[in-house]
């Protein structure tokens, strides 16, 4: 035995014990395999409040007369603004155009007008890190300094009611993800536990022959952190197969739906070792303590 090194020694766990070990992964894979469902869920909801706030902008409408220079000015110094990510100058004949092309049922009383009531605008767009409404709210405040604007508007009521379904959106995720995590440890650590105890006797001898605690340990973290990599693996291929059968069956192009990129297949995994490694880590020193 002494010529075993750790990872030999748990690589022989899994030959020894092929049922208990087979348990102890999917034990690992179920439960990482609900918890990557809900993020999954939570991932697609957050990209669709992420498309509704591009929506999010921000419209200043010019005073009739305003010089062509004036104009230009002010587009440089808009587009300057920190929130901005693009500023477009729409003119009173391309509004009318736009009214007329888009707005069917007044399609035919915008054709008889001998005046524009339209008026020329600023339609501005906000980075991302920017589109709420405290943020939307401030750069309107700004516009209407300019003298030559006449109104600002940008769906106040709206952009607040997203501000609070993004909020509610991570409360509720942090919650019940951190509800599934815990039950997931939980599990995993009463799976690994068994795991443990049933080699309690071999323990009790390697102790006897004078093995230090460090030595004793070596072999089962190895193969906790075996066990996490093949549990996380195991779960994210199943997130995938839902995912792809879910995609399927709503006829998605890839172009609604995504899964996880390459960060959060990382940090699965990260997960997964780590329940693996700390599992098995509080059951051998509870057992150490125990012999």
């Amino acid at each position: 035995m002494k010529h075993r090194t750790p990872l030999r020694e748990a690589l022989l766990v899994f030959e020894r014990t092929p049922l208990l070990s087979s348990l102890s992964i999917a034990s690992i894979g179920f439960s990482l395999f609900t918890i990557g469902l809900f993020f999954l869920v939570a991932l697609n909801f957050r990209r669709a409040l992420d498309v509704l706030a591009e929506r999010v902008e921000v419209v200043a409408f010019v005073l009739r007369g305003t010089p062509t220079e004036t104009v230009s000015q002010a587009t440089q110094d808009i587009t300057a603004f920190p929130e901005v990510l693009e500023l477009r100058f729409v003119t009173e004949e391309q509004a009318l155009a736009r009214a007329r092309r888009e707005l069917v049922e007044f399609r035919e009383a915008y054709r008889d007008l001998e005046v524009n009531p339209l008026p020329a605008s600023f339609e501005i767009r906000l980075k991302p890190e920017f589109r709420d409404a405290a943020h939307a709210q401030a750069v309107a405040e700004r516009l209407r300094g300019f003298p030559f604007i006449e109104d600002v508007r940008y769906g106040r009521d709206w952009v607040e009611r997203l501000d609070k379904l993004r909020t509610m959106a991570a409360v509720v995720g942090l919650v019940i993800g951190y509800a599934f995590a815990a039950v997931a440890i939980v599990i995993i650590g009463v799976t690994i536990r068994i795991t443990v105890l049933q080699r309690a006797k071999e323990i009790s001898i390697m102790r006897l022959v004078g093995a230090t605690n460090s030595y004793i340990r070596g072999p089962f973290l190895i193969e906790g952190a075996i066990k996490g990599i093949l549990g996380g693996v195991l779960a994210i291929a199943m997130c995938w197969v839902t995912f792809s059968v879910f995609r399927k069956t709503t006829g998605d192009t890839g172009t609604t739906l995504i899964f996880f990129g390459g960060l959060q297949m990382t940090v699965m995994m990260l997960f997964a070792i780590g329940i693996g490694l700390g599992g098995s880590l509080v059951s051998v020193d509870r057992q150490l303590r125990s012999v």
